[in-house]
């Protein structure tokens, strides 16, 4: 049985990490809330760009773009594939790293040619670890997800798109509006299909009598790069969002462990320092009794 002196020593210690993990727990919140905020004010930005793509597919529904199928549906451009990896920059999030890893696994299985962009410092290290060649590796961190930075990502996607070494994109990221911590999912993000900006329901049927400057087709490939970039940035939103709410999950449960260990060992130095007071009494009365017995038979 330990003694109390390596009791009160590991009661510090998990002392010292439930203040570290309480801490953590707060900071994930607080990184949460802002993070939701920051997701809320760019939606309705976001939500405009695709009711315009929708409007100037019902201006020439037979309107082609190097971004979309084509309308006989047949892709003729190349059948390599780009996977944009979206992880975290350090762990300590339950699940969250490792459903994203595996996802992208998957893909690569069923793609070994599929070329990978990572961002977050965590997908970085397991794929040079599994020395699985990273095609693009965006060195700033996963915690700030800004919209300048989802530019950048969607130019060099672009890029490897628009020159044809790319001939499909998806993305793995945790998807906030899931509800369901831990959960990744891969999204093709191009290109797209011409029915997901269908709406048939939309009110708005009169606008043959517009007029785009400097061409349709001009105006549909500016604003789909602006969609792609919102796409990106709302995924880096969503990713962060479900890291720092994995994290919080994961620290509330570390913080109930520790309160639980606190409460084992508080009854256990309780029952230890119990005996060792025991044992002191009865050493005391012993030795008492023994001298008493002494200075009887003395006399």
């Amino acid at each position: 049985m330990s003694n109390t002196k390596d009791i009160k020593k590991r009661i510090k210690s998990i002392k010292d990490t439930h203040k570290i993990t309480n801490a953590m727990y707060l900071i994930a919140s607080t990184k949460l809330k802002k993070a939701k905020s920051d997701l809320d004010h760019t939606k309705p930005y976001f939500e405009m760009l695709r009711h315009e793509i929708k409007r100037i597919f019902r201006v020439d529904s037979d309107i082609e773009n190097r971004y979309f199928y084509p309308i006989d549906g047949i892709w003729k451009r190349s059948e390599t594939y780009g996977i944009l990896v979206i992880t975290a920059d350090k762990g300590l999030a339950g699940p969250y790293n490792h459903n994203v890893i595996k996802e992208t696994m998957r893909l690569i299985n069923e793609h070994p040619a599929a070329k990978l962009f990572v961002v977050g410092e965590y997908g970085r290290h397991f794929f040079q670890e599994q020395n699985i060649q990273i095609k693009h590796s965006f060195m700033y961190t996963a915690q700030n997800p800004t919209m300048h930075r989802a530019r950048e990502i969607c130019d060099i996607i672009l890029e490897q798109f628009d020159e044809d070494k790319i001939g499909k994109f998806f993305v793995v990221y945790t998807d906030l509006s899931s509800g369901m911590v831990g959960e990744a999912i891969s999204t093709r993000l191009l290109p797209f299909h011409r029915a997901e900006f269908d709406d048939f329901n939309d009110e708005t049927k009169t606008v043959k009598d517009l007029q785009f400057y400097p061409s349709i087709e001009e105006v549909l490939n500016n604003t789909m790069k602006s969609y792609i970039s919102g796409y990106i940035y709302s995924a880096l939103i969503d990713s962060f969002c479900c890291e720092q709410e994995a994290r919080m999950t994961a620290m509330s449960s570390a913080n109930e462990n520790a309160e639980k260990l606190l409460s084992e060992l508080q009854t256990r130095y309780n029952r230890v320092r119990q005996a060792q007071i025991t044992q002191e009494i009865t050493e005391i009365s012993g030795g008492a009794r023994a001298l008493k017995e002494r200075k009887s038979n003395d006399v």
